[in-house]
Order: C-alpha cells, then sequence, then structure tokens
C-alpha cells in the first residue's frame, strides 16, 4: 500500500475520541452468514484479501451459516465495538426481519459502512430443460407440473423474492426449494432435481459460460456488460419485474465512527483497484463504496420496499 494511502488512513482515525490502538492494530474477522460458494462468499473474500495485501493486518473471511443469515448476523450484533468484527451480507439483511423475529434489531443493532456491490440477479435453468428462452420457460411449466419448483439460496433473500414475483406475475405454481445458500443450490439445479433458480450473476455466471447452466434472462430493468445478448425480464414479457441483489458491509452498533469511517476508505480503495474492478466485472456486479451515511438511507428504503412485498407477496418462513 502506498504511503500517501496509509496516512489517509491514519488521518480518518485521528479522532482525540478514540482511546484506542490505530485501526487495524490486530486480525479482523468478516463474517458471512452463508456457507461458501455463495454470492456473499464470492464477494466477501474478494474484498478481505485486497484488504489484507493494503492494510497489512490479515482480514479474515469466516463463513457463520445458518437460520436465513440470522446466526452470523446475530453473532457481529453481539461482537464487540471495536473495529475487530464486521458482517459481510446480502440484501436478505433487509428482507428476513419482515418475516420472522430476530434475537436482534436488524437495523438499530449494526452501523453501515459501505455497499460492496449491485449484482444482477440472472434466471438460470439446467442444460437439459426444453427451454430457450422465458415464454418457452412458461409454456413448458404450464404443461409440466412436476417441473414447478424453484431454487433459492435462502428463505428471504433477494433470489426467493424473485421468485415468488415471476410465481405471481406468470401465475404459475411454483414450488419453493430454498438451500442453505447458493453453493448447496447449484448441483441441484445443474443435474436438473429442480427446474429453475433466480440466482446471484456472481455465482452462476461461470457455470453459463462453462455450459452448465443455461441463462434465460436477467432480473434488471437494462441488460448487463457481462451477458449483453441476454434479455431482461421486461424484454421477456415481464414488463413490472425489476429485482437486484446488493452485498454490504456493517459493523456492530457503536462502533466508534472513525474505524468505521476508516473501514468505508479501506473498503472504497479497494473496490477502486483495478484487480478488484475486473473481478467484479466478470460476475456481472456493479462495485459500491458509498460513505456510511449514504448507504444507510439506501439501506432504510431497501428495508421499507422489501417490507411491501413481502406482506403484499404473502411471504412466510419456511
Amino acid at each position: 500500500m502506498h504511503s500517501t494511502r496509509r496516512a489517509a488512513l491514519a488521518l480518518a482515525l485521528a479522532s482525540p475520541a478514540l482511546a484506542q490502538p490505530q485501526w487495524p492494530s490486530r486480525p479482523v474477522r468478516m463474517l458471512i452468514p452463508y456457507p461458501p460458494g455463495g454470492p456473499t462468499d464470492i464477494l466477501g473474500r474478494i474484498v478481505a484479501q485486497r484488504l489484507t495485501l493494503d492494510l497489512g493486518q490479515p482480514f479474515v473471511a469466516e463463513n457463520r451459516a445458518g437460520a436465513g443469515g440470522s446466526i452470523g448476523a446475530e453473532a457481529v450484533a453481539r461482537a464487540a465495538a471495536d473495529g475487530s468484527t464486521f458482517l459481510v451480507n446480502a440484501s436478505a439483511r433487509v428482507i428476513v426481519p419482515h418475516m420472522v423475529r430476530l434475537p436482534f434489531d436488524a437495523m438499530a443493532d449494526f452501523a453501515p459502512v459501505t455497499m460492496i456491490a449491485a449484482v444482477p440477479l440472472i434466471l438460470v435453468v439446467p442444460v437439459s430443460s426444453p427451454a430457450r428462452d422465458v415464454a418457452g420457460l412458461v409454456a413448458w411449466l404450464r404443461q409440466n407440473p412436476a417441473a414447478r419448483s424453484y431454487a433459492s439460496s435462502s428463505n428471504g433473500g433477494a433470489p426467493h423474492l424473485a421468485g415468488e414475483m415471476f410465481r405471481l406475475q406468470s401465475g404459475l405454481d411454483l414450488q419453493h426449494i430454498p438451500y442453505r445458500g447458493s453453493g448447496q443450490a447449484l448441483p441441484d439445479l445443474v443435474s436438473g432435481q429442480v427446474g429453475l433458480m433466480f440466482d446471484s450473476m456472481a455465482s452462476s455466471a461461470d457455470l453459463v459460460r462453462e455450459g452448465r447452466l443455461r441463462a434465460l434472462a436477467v432480473s434488471t430493468d437494462e441488460r448487463v456488460p457481462a451477458f449483453p445478448n441476454l434479455p431482461t425480464m421486461r424484454e421477456a414479457g415481464f414488463p413490472d419485474y425489476e429485482i437486484t441483489t446488493w452485498y454490504g458491509i456493517w459493523a456492530p452498533a457503536r462502533t466508534a465512527p472513525a474505524i468505521v469511517g476508516a473501514m468505508h476508505h479501506a473498503v472504497a480503495a479497494a473496490l477502486r483497484h483495478p484487480e478488484t474492478m475486473a473481478r467484479l466485472g466478470a460476475l456481472g456486479a456493479i462495485p459500491g463504496g458509498q460513505p456510511p451515511e449514504t448507504f444507510a438511507r439506501f439501506a432504510a428504503r431497501e428495508n421499507e420496499r422489501y417490507a411491501r412485498l413481502v406482506r403484499e407477496a404473502g411471504i412466510r418462513a419456511e
């Protein structure tokens, strides 16, 4: 890391109210509340690796899966607010609380740091599926009730809500099959045990490129550079369809603003690094890096949006 970047980080921590050694003075844990192999894990590890190189302290990506991401989130909420533990989570973090009662306050018990990236969802089917486009998929499912199952990475994640939006707008009676992360769902999708999935592009893009899955559409309102020939769901005949998943970093509440600010600056710099940008671009991810205040306002708006969607769709924990 260049001396100027180290100096800037030191200035961010130059607060007389901060009665502790300069951060980071020891290894930092970045808890990922899902199993290895999914998009949250992939993106979290990309950032952790860059931070380790830039800051000279290990940033350790640690998987703490279970309960739709709530176990790992609770561990961070209860962790010491000393800059040694952060949460890396997906937009499920502002969805799950509207489905189940949690042993922590999803908003008040965390200090927003920044967004890592926003990532399109991609509608994928097994290569054994006869569907070559979304219209063909709908026609096939209407004729084959046994094939009407969709996988998701967890209850309450954006892929789950994307599947429910598809169910409501297509009029199909689809069965939701939740998994503990995309890494566990994708093998069953590849083998044809489930019929379709709206997955984060970060975890399924390579399988599409390798010809192990077939992509039919993206969930965003515009096409994405990573797959420019892939239509949007709106172009495929669903004019009201749009949903994107995103990934962010949070600290325990009461973490010193100087530490939150320093972490934000470090992550923003990591996201601007050419190698990181190339890795995110290959995954179809749009880098974040917003200041904590901006990210906090965005998360609050998403929290309200998903509260309405969960209520209107009648989604319940399974």
